[in-house]
């Protein structure tokens, strides 16, 4: 199973900052492909799983954005009512806190995966490999 690496930017919360980001990804030929804002005052972080994350990072850099990469777990469950229960019942069952969680549902909305921030990915995996998680 690959790494699900997250993009985190850290910026100013100031107009015109989020279109100077995206900028660099059009202008690279990146691919959004999740995309969470969190504002806390003056200041924000915007998370990201692009297509071609290590370009990303280092276009971004480059540009002056402050970036800093994380593994996360990509979750892959059915959409429907009651799945996100499902997958945090199972994270609670082995004690493992999460930190941020943002889902993106595709084809239709047959299939949902949740992107999930947690302390230590690889202790998360070795825990949850006998559960009926399929991660992406």
């Amino acid at each position: 199973m690959a790494a699900l690496l997250q993009l985190s930017v850290f910026a100013e919360n100031r107009p015109g900052r989020l279109e100077k980001m995206t900028k660099v990804f059009a202008d690279e030929g990146i691919n959004i492909l999740a995309i969470y804002i969190s504002s806390i005052g003056d200041f924000g972080a915007v998370k990201l799983i692009v297509d071609k994350t290590d370009e990303a990072a280092r276009s971004l850099k480059e540009k002056g954005f402050t970036v800093s990469l994380n593994e996360v777990l990509g979750i892959e469950l059915e959409d429907r009512p009651g799945m996100l229960y499902e997958v945090v019942r199972v994270l609670g069952k082995h004690a493992i806190n999460v930190e941020n969680i943002h889902v993106l549902v595709i084809e239709s909305r047959h299939t949902a995966y949740l992107i999930v921030e947690v302390e230590d990915v690889a202790a998360a995996k070795e825990l949850l490999k006998n559960e009926p998680i399929r991660f992406y």
